[in-house]
């Protein structure tokens, strides 16, 4: 199954915290692989990640406001794509 980055870059985070499943994982990566913009994305979100837990100690937000912003980035996280066709 083909991903587009839009599915990927909203499972990012979800793959960073070691929260999907060994499928998943497999197709984030397989698709990362191919896709220097969602490879560079994942490297970003890596950094972010890492800080925030430098910073926040290792603290663990409440499952109800995890479950509640993993909704709200996958409504968020959109990609456009525009292409244009050539005159003919």
């Amino acid at each position: 199954m083909e991903l587009d980055c839009s599915a990927v870059l909203t499972d990012v985070w979800l793959m960073l915290d070691g929260e999907c499943d060994d499928a998943t994982r497999a197709r984030l990566q397989h698709h990362m692989d191919h896709c220097s913009p969602c490879i560079e994305a994942y490297g970003l979100e890596e950094k972010l990640k890492r800080l925030l837990s430098r910073k926040c100690g290792g603290d663990r937000a409440p499952e109800s406001l995890r479950e509640r912003l993993t909704l709200e980035i996958r409504q968020a996280v959109t990609i456009t794509e525009t292409r244009v066709e050539p005159e003919r």
